[in-house]
Order: C-alpha cells, then structure tokens, then sequence
C-alpha cells in the first residue's frame, strides 16, 4: 500500500505566491556561463542528454523538483504533492543564441527568458540551455519560483548540480514512483485540527513567563522598529513606478573579492557593507542624473535576512524583510561607506528581523492568508524603493559534469511598484551583480550598472589613499 504524502507551505512561502501579478512573476533566478568545449557532441553541438541525465540523478536530492501545488480545500492554503506527470523534458529546453553572440545578446535573451511567468500548475522551475556564446561559452538560465526557495537554498539547489572536479554521471538514476496525496477530506481534517491547536501553541511560551515576558518585550520592539520605515512612505523615484510594466531588461557586472576586501581593510566594515555603499553611489549619481535631488531623500532598501541555522538545510524561504535608509545623497565615496556602517550596525543591534520573524511564526498558525494580504498592502504603501539581496557562494571553482562555470550572475524579481532589483552572490573570488529591471520605467538601466563600476573604482581608490596615509603617519623618522 503507497503512503500518501503533502507538505504544507509556510505563511512566508505562501505569501510569495500572493505577489504574482499580470506584470510580476515571483521567480528567482541565475544565469551561469560555462566552458562548453567538455560538452561538446563530435558533430559541435552540446550533449543535451548528459544535460538532462545530470539534472535527473539530482531529483532523489532534491525532491521538491519533482512536486507541484495543490490547495486544501475550504482552507485555500498551498501544498506540495509529488507531480504523477512529471516530466524533466518539459522544464529542461535547449535554444542557441544567433551568431557572433556576445554577452550583450546573451543579456537580452535572459531579460525575455525570466520575463515569462512559470506555470504553477507544474513544479515550478525550468531551466534554458543557451548555445552558442562566443568563446565557446553556454548559459543555464534558471527559474526557480520564490514560493520554493530563497537565495540560500536556492544555492543549495543549484549546487546539487555541480562538484569541486569535473564528474561524470555513469548509468539512470533508478526508477521514481510518486507518492499518491491525500484525499480531500483528509487534508482538511488535517487542517481544521492545526487551526485549533494553533491557539495553545501560542499559549505555549507563557510556561516560562520570564523568558516569555523577555521575548515578549523584544517583539513588540522589533514591530515597532519595522512599522517605523514600513508604514511610511519612501520618497517616490523613477525607481517606483505606479504600476510595473511586463518587460524586462536583466545587466549584469562584477567585481574582484579581492578589491573589495582592499576597501574593508582600507576603510572598515564587511563585504556586505561594500555592497550597499557602492549600490547607494551609482543609484545617487543616476537618481540626480534625472532630476531627482538627493539631498533630503528618503531613500530605503529592502533587505532580506537569513535566519536559517546553522545546521538547517531544508528548502523553502527563511528569511525575514528588513528595510534601511541608504545614503544616495552622500558623494564622498568614504563618508557614505561609514555612514551604511552605522545603519548596519545599528540594524544587527535591532529586534527587527525578529519582530518580522514571529509575524511569519503567527501567520502560520493563523492561516497564511493574513500574512500575503498585510504583505501586500504593506508593499503598496511604497515602504521602499529598491531590494538588494547579498547571498554568499562557494569560494572554489565548480563543474558542471565536465564544464567550469566561469560566472553565475542572480537575479531577484520585482514588486508591483519597484522598478529595480539588484542581487549579489560571491563565487571563486569575484562578486556577480545582477540588475533586474522594467524596461519602459528603467531603458537606460546600463547607465547604473557602469556606475557600479565607477562607484566602487572610487570607493577603491580612497580606501587605497587611507591605507597609504596609516603607513606614513605610523613609519619610523630616520634621523638625518
């Protein structure tokens, strides 16, 4: 007899199903560049079968590949139910990109790739392989919809895919049989005794009533600090649209790890730091090349926060929302990197992402309806301008079977009233940026990716100038 199987989806999870629109789709993605010449058939084009065979040995890994989601009935909330149907030559397609192709063509075929919306009435996730790029280069350009991962998961998943050494895969990966899910009226059963209980769970803490007096204290401080940005308005900018058109244009770029380390040794402060500071330059410059002083701007950011433990490692999103002003108005390049140190740091001081968290924590036992809802209402409020999202990757060269990926660039997508969405994953010494943009609110997008460049040429430049006025100021006079 088979043993059904679902997975209820978290309020988080859920919510990000809410955010799908006409012109929205909430699908994360990578485009990765790799050495084709490993991959190559004798007759010049790529194994597309060993492709396929790479992805089906790392189903039994991953096994969220393979499910789709259903509703419980009354209740509306989305599960995962292993897909009887599934079928990988469906989510895996093959294109080639019109030749010479360089990166700038590369570049606008993603755009269109990641523009159109996943169908979730399948597993939601497919993946492009792009032949064709100069230098003997292909593309996996990956969607994964957000309801199933957030960044670091998501990294996750694209590394069961990939190993430290060139591999081979010998032989089929045995044989898949779905699990049959539940009938109708068990899941609702199974639901209607959750939304009971759920009461004496949050009864629970109150066994402990100093520690739950504590805790008590520290959420109601973190809403508070939340409600603070996310009940205000930012100011509007050409990053906000009133509504998000349906094209894209996705850019990229990347820096040296080493010369960003450079500016935290020079200068102070963490990668991240770096980030946000050389981000907060190239939106300034852009912002008052069209108009918009900066002087007294309440710019925000969005930033997603792991709160995954250390030894956690399922899938799905744990992260919490919390928003930071950014010094777009700062040009010292110095002056504006000390003063994102202080908002960080004020942040890690911050009961925020906890007060987020145990909203999350409350709408899964209430029902994740509430949490879409309040999270919708709160994004329309315009509570910030712009999402950057920093997530680390491995510091050593990966293979795809036989081919080294030479760059992976991210790609988060956009809210109904956010033009612009910038993702940033380290990986073998460099740091990726990717630009996600609407094409009609943002055509000249490029002119904020070279000033990421520029922004952080002279973020690099004054850290070198600190370093070298420490070595002067702290050397031994020799006497004459």
């Amino acid at each position: 007899m088979s043993h059904t199987f679902y997975e209820r989806l978290s309020a988080l999870d859920a919510s990000f199903l809410g955010f799908e629109e006409q012109n929205t789709h909430w699908h994360e993605a990578a485009v990765m560049v790799f050495d084709a010449g490993p991959l190559r058939t004798e007759h010049g084009g790529l194994d597309f079968e060993k492709i396929l065979l790479n992805y089906e040995w790392c189903f039994d890994r991953v096994p969220r590949y393979r499910q789709r989601l259903v509703k419980i009935p009354l209740f509306d909330h989305p599960i995962w139910v292993d897909d009887a149907s599934f079928n990988v030559r469906y989510h895996v397609r093959q294109i080639a990109l019109p030749q010479p192709a360089d990166d700038r063509v590369l570049k606008r075929v993603c755009g269109y790739l990641l523009e159109l919306p996943l169908d979730i009435d399948k597993p939601p996730w497919e993946v492009w392989v792009v032949d064709g790029l100069e230098n003997d280069r292909f593309a996996l350009v990956t969607k994964i919809h957000h309801c199933m991962a957030d960044g670091i998961s998501g990294m996750r998943i694209i590394q069961t895919l990939l190993g430290r050494r060139p591999f081979e895969r010998k032989g089929r990966p045995k044989a898949w049989k779905p699990r049959p899910a539940p009938e109708r009226a068990e899941l609702v059963a199974t639901e209607l005794v959750r939304r009971i209980q759920a009461p004496f769970e949050l009864l629970a803490p109150l066994r402990r009533p100093s520690a739950a007096l504590q805790e008590a204290r520290d959420v109601v401080q973190g809403l508070m600090e939340a409600s603070k940005l996310g009940w205000r308005a930012a100011t509007k900018t050409p990053f906000n649209p009133d509504n998000v058109g349906p094209h894209r244009r996705f850019d990229w770029t990347e820096v040296s790890m080493r010369e960003i380390k450079d500016v935290r040794s020079g200068l102070g402060g963490t990668i991240n730091d770096v980030v946000l500071t050389t981000a907060a330059g190239s939106f300034g410059r852009y912002l008052r090349e069209h108009e918009t002083s900066t002087d007294e701007i309440d710019f925000r950011t969005l930033i997603p926060v792991s709160v995954r433990k250390d030894k956690e490692k399922g899938l799905g999103n744990r992260v919490a929302m919390i928003m930071a002003q950014l010094p777009v108005g700062e040009r010292d390049p110095a002056a504006r990197l000390e003063r994102v140190i202080e908002t960080t740091q004020k942040l890690k001081h911050s009961k925020q992402a906890l007060g987020v968290s145990w909203l999350e924590g409350l709408a899964d036992r209430i029902g994740g309806r509430f949490f879409a809802q309040l999270s919708r209402s709160a994004t329309r409020n315009r509570p910030f301008n712009v999402v950057i999202t920093n997530v680390p990757g491995p510091s050593m060269p990966l293979y795809f079977l036989g081919s080294e990926m030479q760059a992976i660039y991210p790609m988060m997508p956009l809210f109904p009233n956010q033009a612009f969405a910038l993702a940033v994953l380290s990986y073998a010494g460099k740091v990726f940026w990717g630009f996600n943009s609407d094409w009609d609110a943002l055509p000249d997008v490029h002119d904020i990716v070279e000033g990421i460049g520029e922004q952080f040429q002279e973020l690099h430049t004054a850290a070198q100038a600190r370093a070298c006025g420490n070595q002067k100021s702290t050397a031994i006079p020799t006497r004459s």
